[in-house]
C-alpha cells in the first residue's frame, strides 16, 4: 500500500462538526501538524471531505 503524509494547513475554526471530526480522525487538530497514513479507500474519502484544509504528499 502507498504511504502518504497529510498536513493541516488551514484552521478548523468555523467549520462544521463533521469536518472537525474528520480532521481528528486523520490525527490532525492544529495547523502544521502532520500524520502518515496508508492510502486506503476510507482515508481517500476523509481526505476528499477536508481537502481545502489539508496538504497531501507522498511519503518517501
Amino acid at each position: 500500500m502507498e504511504k502518504i503524509i497529510v498536513t493541516q494547513v488551514r484552521s478548523s475554526i468555523d467549520r462544521p462538526k463533521r469536518q472537525k471530526a474528520t480532521l481528528i480522525a486523520l490525527g490532525l487538530g492544529r495547523i502544521n501538524k502532520s500524520k502518515e497514513h496508508t492510502l486506503s479507500p476510507q482515508v481517500k474519502g476523509m481526505i476528499n471531505k477536508v481537502s481545502h484544509l489539508i496538504k497531501v504528499e507522498e511519503a518517501s
